[in-house]
């Protein structure tokens, strides 16, 4: 049996993914479209024995390939060939959403009409004659909450009874004069509405019928084409659309008020950002140490246990424990991030804030070449910059998405400033204003690498777009839970598997050749040993300095640790014997004292990630002996700006391609070399 493909069409924040949610569940598949940055999102299911792929254009206003975005939605529908296309209208702004409808009609393919958010319509006096609209334009019309879930079972059938009985919208009619343009141009009876207007308007056969119209009409043939689909599209609604008049205070247009307001819009959203990075960081902290216990300390251990007593070899125990069971507990480490965060953000975007925010700071962004939405991925850098890239997909255009993802590794996140405070309490009388210097580094490397790749790579005009304000709405939990799933099984499959991969690549490369037992002699050390030359410009002459970058790609935090084994300062306590059941009973107690501390993280005034731990007391004493002040800082500035971790990376492979990616991690490596050298020649004068 042939599968069903269809397409989900309409405006920008119509409810098209929360109605995706409720369809497919847990079967939809977040993604990028083919040759594209743009977020794909497709679901598969069965539904009375028929496998149905629904797919989740861009939302778009219309389809004239001008955006990414609307290429790949006209590029979809024409080369895509979609069975049936379900195109989603807000209802209380059905007026606007008709544009779009007319445009889908032009193409005669069949379709089923979702008025969504019907329950709003209702509050705001508002009815909609569905019957007759049925009657007008011969298509089916099912309404729906997409909230709530309300009225989405309707869909399903009928989709499968429009396929069965190849039931196609009635054949869109203009006004006279259009209609006769159009036959001119006809060359096969089957040609499509949308087919007759694209050679009107474009092909150069009609050059000479396109200044005939100019010339009789007074317009373009392009601007008589839009006035007529505005015609037909204000004519459907003042038909079928009815409002009754309502005294109530609009809630909307009331908090509008007060979060777009010139004063305190800003500040306003200022307050949420800072919420939100500090609820997600500090809820989800706890539970990421809690993680990296349970898989490194006791998943580890029990493996261990159990390799030596079937006496398997020790090399062997721990490649299994420390590299594959240790790749696995690295990469969950990120789970509760990412989760906390595309639950927040699910929670702005849904109730109707994010693209407040985008309007509030378009003025202010449009100076770096950007749109106000670009900062919110920008601002969730300081947080992680793994979960800040994959908030880039919300971007409309590639344009402004690579952009974004070029900035974004430069803006420190709390892992750096594990690092930062270790060498700054070493070195320098003042570490909080060395701290601080070096994020505004970050920031500044940022925005000028923003400024240099607007003169090269992404030299065209900034893309001007029309953005719809949706009314405020509470979303629920289910869908909430739903889209952070996908996400969630998103980021596994996809980047998971490379940071799986390249942490165990380390990790062989930390204890190749087998059996090695001084760090100085495992291939990392060779490599360490070889890339020494290049970093003595920055004043680092110890070959332990630059082996302990080698595992700092897989996470910066871990180069206190390496360098702690390199130099093998650290303390080595007794053996405790491993008592799975006791182990296990220890897990079950701190993941109750994760939840705690979580909990009591989210009512602390200020975010934990600022709460620096000191410790390293015997690392601290080796290595001041082994740097300079000078040496010190050029190591912290190329830790700051060459590509933040191996996570960082990996999403950036995964969301520009390879090819973005290796130039990028390229860039980053020779800038913060360059700047490493500046600072430590800069740093020795004057300390000089």
């Amino acid at each position: 049996m042939k599968t069903i493909t269809v397409a989900f069409a309409g405006n920008p924040n119509v409810g098209k993914t929360s109605l995706l949610n409720h369809l497919a569940g847990t079967n939809l598949k977040v993604g990028n479209w083919p040759g594209a940055t743009v977020e794909k999102k497709e679901g598969r299911l069965s539904f009375m024995g028929q496998d149905i792929v629904l797919v989740d254009l861009p939302g778009v206003y219309t389809l004239e390939p001008i955006s990414e975005d609307e290429w790949i939605a006209s590029n979809f529908l024409t080369e895509g060939k979609p069975d049936l296309v379900v195109n989603v209208i807000e209802t209380p702004n059905m007026e606007r959403d008709l544009l779009l409808t007319v445009e889908l009609l032009e193409r005669d393919i069949p379709m089923v009409l979702v008025l969504n958010m019907w329950d709003e319509a209702q509050k705001l006096g508002i009815e909609v004659d569905t019957e007759r609209l049925s009657e007008l334009l011969g298509v089916r019309v099912v309404k729906t909450n997409g909230r709530t879930g309300e009225g989405v079972k309707a869909i399903l059938p009928n989709i499968l009874e429009v396929i069965a009985l190849r039931e196609k919208p009635k054949p869109l009619r203009y006004g006279r004069e259009l209609e006769e343009f159009l036959e001119k141009v006809r060359e096969r009876p089957e040609e499509t509405k949308a087919e007759l207007i694209r050679k009107l308007l474009q092909s150069p056969k009609f050059e000479t019928l396109r200044a005939h119209i100019k010339r009789t009409l007074g317009k373009n043939p392009y601007d008589l084409i839009k006035d007529e689909r505005y015609a037909v599209a204000h004519g459907l609604y003042r038909e079928v659309v009815h409002r009754r008049a309502l005294h109530s205070r609009d809630i909307t247009d009331a908090l509008d008020k007060v979060l777009l307001h010139p004063y305190f819009g800003v500040p306003l959203f200022l307050l949420v950002m800072f919420l939100l990075f500090k609820v997600a960081f500090d809820f989800s902290l706890p539970f990421m140490d809690w993680l990296d216990s349970f898989v490194n300390g006791f998943l580890a251990s029990l493996f261990f246990v159990l390799f030596s007593y079937f006496g398997v070899d020790e090399w062997v125990q721990r490649f299994v424990s420390e590299a594959l069971v240790g790749g696995v507990g690295f990469v969950l480490t990120f789970l509760p991030l990412i989760a906390v965060i595309y639950f927040l953000l699910a929670l702005l975007e849904f109730s109707g804030y994010l693209p407040r925010v985008a309007f509030l700071m378009d003025r202010f962004m449009h100076r770096l070449g950007l749109h106000g939405k670009s900062l919110i991925p920008l601002l969730l850098g300081f947080g992680c910059n793994v979960p800040a890239i994959v908030a880039t997909r919300t971007l409309e255009t590639k344009r402004d998405k690579l952009l974004v993802i070029a900035m974004i590794p430069f803006i420190s996140c709390p892992a750096r400033l594990v690092v930062f405070s270790f060498f700054a309490l070493i070195f320098f009388k003042n570490p909080a204003l060395v701290i601080f210097s070096l994020y505004l580094l970050g920031i500044l490397v940022a925005l000028l690498t923003a400024v240099f790749l607007r003169k090269t790579a992404f030299s065209g005009q900034l893309y001007h777009f029309v953005m719809e304000l949706p009314p405020y709405r509470l979303p629920t939990l289910r869908l909430l839970f739903r889209i952070v799933w996908v996400y969630v099984k998103d980021f596994l499959y996809r980047a998971g598997t490379l940071i799986f991969a390249a942490s165990v690549l380390i990790w062989l490369l930390l204890n190749l050749p087998p059996g090695v037992k001084n760090p100085s002699e495992s291939v990392a050390a060779g490599i360490g040993k070889a890339i020494l030359p290049m970093l003595k410009p920055m004043g680092i002459e110890d070959w332990r300095v630059s082996t302990s970058l080698i595992p700092a790609f897989l996470a910066r935090e871990i180069v206190l640790g390496s360098m702690g084994t390199i130099y093998a300062v650290e303390l080595k306590g007794e053996e405790k014997s491993f008592e799975p059941l006791k182990a296990l009973e220890e897990q079950v107690v701190a993941f109750g004292f994760a939840l705690k501390d979580a909990l009591v993280n989210v009512l602390k005034p200020l975010p934990s990630a600022f709460e620096v731990e000191e410790g390293h007391e015997g690392l601290r004493r080796v290595v001041a002996g082994s740097m300079s002040p000078a040496s010190a800082f050029a190591f912290m500035v190329f830790l700051l700006l060459y590509t933040s971790c191996l996570g960082t990376v990996a999403v950036i492979w995964r969301e520009t391609g390879k090819v973005f990616a290796s130039l990028f991690l390229l860039y980053s490596l020779v800038l913060g070399w360059l700047l490493g050298v500046l600072a430590y020649r800069l740093l020795s004068i004057w300390s000089f």
